[in-house]
């Protein structure tokens, strides 16, 4: 019994390690480096060319082998721009509530906890997302290697824009 118990217990703490080591979004207290503040504001305005469908930012932004996972489907880079210039994906907005990055040498996680607003299909959606992306620095520039849209089963948030806003009450 006691063994049970002190397996549990350690369990926990471990747990409780991993978890502070971690940076997720909306963690409190979590100091931001130069470099991380980089690319957060790199993903920011990564979602504003995808809103403005610039494909040619986006172009740079992406690594020639890019993989991007969706609700629908995986593809690549030639594809991602091509269904943002084509309109099939339009992601009208995406409302951010809590962004990360974690740096591991050459390498970037960032996680961004979002409402987006998508027209897609030529139907206005919005849905909640964990979006992870993936960032690789070449030749001292950071590139894109994944972007995943993860549902999150929290309630979304955002309105769409052909929704009445709700009364606050």
């Amino acid at each position: 019994m006691k063994k049970t118990i002190i397996a549990m217990l350690l369990c926990i703490a471990s747990v409780q390690l991993l978890h502070a080591q971690a940076k997720l979004p909306n963690s409190p207290g979590a100091t931001v480096t130069k470099e991380e503040q980089e690319l957060l504001d790199l993903s920011k305005t990564k979602w504003k060319w995808m809103s403005d469908k610039n494909v040619e930012s986006l172009g740079g932004l992406f690594a020639e082998n890019c993989v991007f996972v969706h609700m629908g489907g995986s593809w690549g880079k030639t594809q991602e721009l091509n269904t943002i210039k084509g309109g099939f994906i339009w992601y009208k907005k995406a409302e951010v509530y809590g962004a990360s990055v974690n740096i591991f040498g050459n390498t970037a996680i960032l996680l961004n906890d979002i409402d987006l607003l998508a027209v897609v299909g030529g139907n206005e959606v919005v849905h909640a997302f964990m979006v992870t992306e993936v960032y690789l620095k070449e030749n001292g520039k950071w590139k894109m290697g994944s972007l995943t849209f993860s549902t999150l089963l929290r309630p979304v948030k955002m309105k769409s824009s052909n929704q009445p806003a709700q009364p606050q009450h």
